[in-house]
């Protein structure tokens, strides 16, 4: 009997699977799966479609147009005849037309509108690359959330293992008159605790594949399982060691993601966008020039006067015509001078927009930073105290089963050892987690 309880509590920290089940998702596998499904990334990607739209319209603009039209009139009552006389006559014109025409200078407006649209281009893509990146995160933060959850229903089966056990042996020793019928009870009593506190961790554990299962837009949880990564094998190689030592600092990460985080890049190109529009807005200021061309020819009948066959007419009619038109700005009610104001009213916003981002992304990183150095020193004080805890929790069960402690003493030195096991493997994730957060803002893939 003294050796069955330390074995229930070996497996603590193994990878057991609550279910058994073909599949497991890792978490790179949840993150391809939800980036790949998700309706807002889906949505930044026709947001990306749309911006490769506008920037082939916006080249199409150096193309010539052409445009053909028809037109029918009809004449009624009094008119001037070709004998220099009026009339009362009926007449009716039909007349065709083809036209072209092609922008020869635009005051630069063009090749900048073609260079605004590739920068909102590249824009689109931070922001997509964005969107993925925060679905990725969210997807790991449920990720850990669900290994976490795994643990403590496992550990509270365990606490159920050993309670059981514990009653078993007290029926024993009460059915030989060795034991009372209070301790017992009190026992059985703890037992029913446990069976609530393992009913609630099931329950958690549930609520969080729900949650990520929604994450990935599956139909439904059932059958859901995930990899649990080996963790803590190198505890004792490490402990000596300082961990902040280990990680880099908030400036190196910071100077790293300042080249990979698609939110900097995107505020980057907001401000060459905005320069752009400036130049956009000062082609107003400028003339613009066109080269025009065209074909026409009509058909006219008079009542009363004999007139050529159509085919005819639409032939000694056929004229041609090509030109140049000059357009020379001189007062547009201001509308120029406070498109240009206005548009360096937005690359102040947008350089605002810029540092802000900035900030807020090295705030995010010295809180990751932070945050992993109290995970660090969290999981070496919690494995310290999980060995402390079961050193005491060893000794305890060795003088209860000698008589010399009672039950309360026994429970008491039990759920101490468990709740310092279920602290470590919170520590664990934890550090685990913010190591990988740490990579991601470096650029890298986010795994364990």
């Amino acid at each position: 009997m003294k050796k069955l309880i330390p074995i229930c509590l070996m497996g603590l920290m193994g990878p057991i699977s609550l279910h058994a089940q073909p599949k497991q998702w890792t978490l790179r596998e949840c993150c391809d799966y939800a980036v790949s499904h998700n309706i807002s990334v889906k949505q930044q990607e026709n947001q990306l479609r749309q911006r490769e739209l506008q920037l082939s319209t916006a080249k199409n603009q150096r193309l010539p147009d052409l445009s053909a039209g028809t037109s029918q009139n009809f004449s009624f009552g009094r008119g001037l005849t070709a004998q220099n006389t009026y009339t009362n006559t009926n007449t009716s014109s039909t007349s065709f037309s083809l036209g072209t025409s092609v922008p020869l200078f635009t005051g630069f407006q063009i090749p900048n509108q073609v260079k605004l649209n590739q920068l909102n281009l590249e824009a689109a893509t931070a922001t997509l690359d964005k969107a993925k990146n925060d679905i990725r995160m969210q997807v790991a933060q449920s990720y850990v959330q669900i290994l976490y959850d795994i643990e403590m229903a496992e550990v509270a089966r365990r606490q159920i293992g050993i309670d059981s056990m514990q009653v078993a042996r007290l029926q024993a020793l009460v059915d030989n008159g060795k034991a009372s019928g209070a301790e017992l009870s009190q026992q059985q009593a703890t037992l029913a605790q446990s069976k609530l506190t393992a009913t609630q961790a099931d329950n958690n554990l549930q609520l969080a594949i729900l949650n990520l299962t929604q994450l990935l837009e599956l139909p439904t949880p059932d059958g859901f399982t995930v990899v649990r990564p080996v963790i803590g094998a190198n505890e004792a190689n490490e402990a000596n060691k300082p961990h902040e030592a280990q990680l880099p600092s908030p400036d190196a990460i910071y100077a790293e993601a300042l080249t990979v985080k698609p939110e900097v890049q995107s505020a980057q190109i907001g401000v060459k966008a905005a320069e752009r529009s400036i130049d956009i807005a000062k082609a107003g200021y400028m003339p613009s020039l066109s080269l025009s061309g065209g074909l026409g020819t009509n058909y006219y009948t008079t009542s009363g006067f004999k007139s050529d066959g159509f085919a005819k007419q639409l032939k000694n009619n056929f004229s041609q015509y090509i030109g140049l038109n000059l357009s020379v700005p001189i007062f547009n009610r201001f509308q120029t001078r406070n498109s240009v104001r206005s548009a360096e009213i937005d690359r102040e916003n947008q350089l605002l927009q810029l540092d802000n981002t900035k900030k807020t992304l090295y705030k995010e990183i010295q809180q990751v930073y932070y945050n992993a150095v109290a995970a660090n020193a969290k999981c070496e004080s919690s494995a310290a105290a999980a060995r402390s805890s079961h050193d005491a929790f060893t000794l305890m069960q060795a003088k209860y089963e000698n008589g010399k402690a009672n039950i309360t003493e026994f429970n008491e030195s039990k759920n101490n050892y468990l709740r310092a096991e279920s602290d470590l493997v919170q520590a664990r994730y934890e550090q685990l987690y913010q190591q990988a957060l740490i990579r991601f803002y470096q650029g890298k893939e986010l795994e364990f």
